[in-house]
């Protein structure tokens, strides 16, 4: 049980630390129950841990009027390739690197690659994912590429590796492709990032309860010792 309640500390506190991090999904603890003693009289209490499962609730939009963020409105991920295989996240904080190439701040490359010259004065991504630029002396909007998005039948079996990036499994399934607003996908927003999904109130009285929770069952362990202590000094 106290291995459990170290676990659940160390998740509400991961969860707050990324309450401001864009598009971060706060760990829940899965427990299991098992009775605490046998027969008419079982108890049951959280003593199995389960590790921890992510919440994919979206987070709240925020408006940063810069072009090269892009939020999803609904299910989806971004496949971007770090240069070891594809990793999804749903932080649309894109910017150009040194080649015109669309990337995370992390520089991960976004998948399908596009490509924004150096002459582009504007950049617009529309809902369904269409990316168009302006330069000059060129009458109209160009092409430049299409954004895509990333399913899976199983969100809970997801592999997360750290700065919101997650990684497909045997248990999530392979990843199910599409552009935005098709196929129930949700549909892009340029110039907002998603926020975490994270209630830091709620976070907080987990913590407290949890807390409390450790220490009654520190006092618990500590009683038995001395009861054990005291009947085997007294016999």
């Amino acid at each position: 049980r106290q291995t459990a309640l170290r676990r659940e500390l160390s998740l509400v506190a991961n969860n707050i630390a990324n309450a401001n991090t864009t598009s971060f999904k706060r760990e829940l603890s899965i427990y299991g129950v098992a009775p605490t003693v046998a027969g008419p009289d079982a108890k049951l209490d959280f003593v199995i841990d389960h590790g921890a499962s992510i919440s994919f609730e979206p987070g709240s939009f925020k408006v940063t009027e810069n072009d090269f963020d892009v939020a999803i409105s609904g299910p989806g991920f971004f496949a971007v390739d770090d240069g070891t295989g594809i990793k999804y996240t749903r932080n649309g904080a894109f910017s150009r690197n040194g080649e015109g190439t669309l990337v995370t701040s992390s520089g991960y490359v976004v998948q399908p690659e596009i490509q924004i010259p150096d002459e582009a004065t504007s950049i617009s991504v529309s809902s369904n994912g269409t990316v168009t630029i302006t330069v000059p002396g060129q009458v109209g909007a160009q092409e430049v590429g299409q954004l895509t998005l990333a399913d899976f039948s199983n969100l809970t079996g997801l592999q997360p590796i750290g700065e919101n990036f997650l990684v497909e499994t045997e248990a999530s399934g392979a990843p199910i492709l599409s552009n935005p607003l098709e196929q129930g996908f949700g549909k892009l927003v340029q110039g907002a990032l998603e926020g975490s999904n994270v209630n830091v109130v709620q976070e907080l009285v987990d913590m407290i309860e949890t807390q409390r929770a450790y220490e009654v069952s520190s006092k618990a362990i500590t009683s038995v010792d001395d009861m054990l202590r005291f009947i085997s000094n007294n016999l």
